[in-house]
């Protein structure tokens, strides 16, 4: 089968990589030249764990191709994913030029039938654009081709992506004609081996899905970060708590760890899409109203601890920050709490010293030099009034306290994942904070 992938982002590389896994043949397609020479070159435009051997193996194998001319490949195409970004506009909803723009082309250059597939997460009525915008080009053409749009939302989670997609819980695909949900069920056999369900629908329903998704993980999110602002305030540990809802099998123990808010590239964006979808039809969505601002105050959370112990002016203070990325196993930092923390750190006159594993040249692009970029968690933390703990990498778990303190200026340490032990910690000479536990 031949597949393109229109767009090289997250979604669109990881799609491509994983379909050409099991024998597709696939050409992604970016209209960045320098990305795809990369591409090209085994260099990838974002770091997923697993992505990089399978997209060198498929490569050498040349079942994985990289092109920035989609219309010269429009024509071989039994699909076309469109994955290009969506990026939410200045009142939350989703930018759709350049899904518009990829189908445009397509309908410029179609030469047979071909399913065209919203990979990318759009709103509600999305792909019935792409239908008509494809159509008019053809009418524009004066030509007369048959063609499907379906939409098949992706479910991956950053840090676990790869996984995700070769070995799905559900796979779910919006349809038209019986000649598209063959087509696609013929594609995504090999991947629902595991029993696992591929779930035909309607397309508003399935672009309704990935939405409702995030949003139902998001509010679970800030419902938790809620819940923990208020143990600490009447003198509950919400760890406990937390463990007390979670063993019931309605709630489940998944997304109910209180932190400092959520970030990345979907829910923020997921959960204000969805708000402006439901005003576009006169209908408040209070609930994720509720969620979104929960989570903006949430990232403040941490900054207002350390204000407590410091003041207001943080001149001459130096702060240790361990993770910068959103969440583990990910160089992304969009919307990242991380951000947040630090300028407001910076704002109020402090220095910062910061370590990730993985996500420093990103956070060099979004932050500048404005805070120093450590070799590694050591050095971040040498001469420093306070470690704050931001992204919980697995190699922050069990450091070495007693070197850690060694090179401290002070040994206080603000937990934002709440990933160690209040006693431990203090037992270890560390004065501690964290989320939803009054430890001081």
């Amino acid at each position: 089968m031949k597949i393109v992938i229109v767009g090289t982002g997250y979604v669109g590389l990881v799609t491509g990589a994983c379909l050409s896994e099991v024998g597709t043949d696939v050409v992604c397609v970016d209209v960045n030249e320098e990305k795809i020479q990369n591409l090209k070159n085994g260099i990838l435009p974002i770091y997923e764990p697993g992505l990089d051997r399978i997209v060198e193996r498929n490569t050498l194998k040349g079942r994985l191709q990289f092109s920035t001319n989609l219309d010269e490949v429009i024509g071989t195409a039994e699909v076309i994913f469109i994955a290009v970004g969506t990026p939410p506009g200045e009142d939350g909803s989703a930018d759709l030029q350049y899904v518009l723009k990829v189908a445009q082309t397509i309908g410029e250059h179609i030469q047979g039938y071909l399913v065209v597939v919203t990979k990318s997460t759009v709103p509600v009525g999305t792909a019935q654009k792409v239908k008509a915008t494809i159509a008019k080009a053809l009418e524009a053409r004066n030509k007369t081709i048959a063609f499907d749009v379906a939409a098949n939302p992706e479910f991956l989670k950053e840090g676990a992506a790869v996984d995700d997609f070769l070995k799905p819980d559900r796979i779910v695909i919006g349809i038209e004609t019986e000649a598209a949900r063959n087509l696609l069920q013929q594609l995504y056999n090999p991947f629902v081996l595991n029993g696992h369900p591929i779930l035909f629908m309607d397309v508003p329903s399935a672009e309704m899905t990935k939405y409702a998704a995030n949003a139902m993980l998001a509010t679970k999110i800030s419902f938790m970060n809620d819940i923990a602002n208020l143990c600490e305030l009447v003198g509950a540990n919400v760890n406990e708590v937390r463990k007390g809802i979670g063993s019931d099998p309605r709630i489940g123990n998944r997304f109910i760890y209180p932190g400092i808010g959520y970030g990345g590239s979907c829910f923020p964006k997921d959960v204000k899409a969805l708000v402006r979808t439901g005003k576009a039809f006169n209908h408040n969505l209070r609930i994720l109203e509720a969620v979104e601002q929960v989570n903006e105050d949430q990232k403040k959370v941490l900054f207002s601890k350390i204000k407590l112990i410091f003041g207001e002016n943080l001149s001459g203070k130096t702060f240790a920050v361990w993770g910068l990325s959103f969440k583990p196993n990910t160089d992304d930092m969009r919307d990242a709490p991380s951000l947040v923390i630090i300028e407001s750190l910076l704002a109020a006159g402090a220095k910062i010293q910061a370590y990730d594993p993985i996500a420093m040249k990103e956070a060099k692009h979004v932050l500048g030099y404005k805070i120093f970029y450590a070799e590694d968690a050591i050095s971040a933390v040498k001469d420093a009034d306070a470690l704050l703990l931001i992204t919980e990498w697995n190699e922050f778990r069990l450091p070495d306290w007693k070197l850690i303190k060694e090179n401290m200026n002070q040994h206080i340490l603000f937990d934002g994942r709440n990933i160690y032990n209040a006693k431990d910690m203090l037992e270890k000479g560390f004065t501690y904070y964290c989320i939803g536990i009054k430890t001081n």
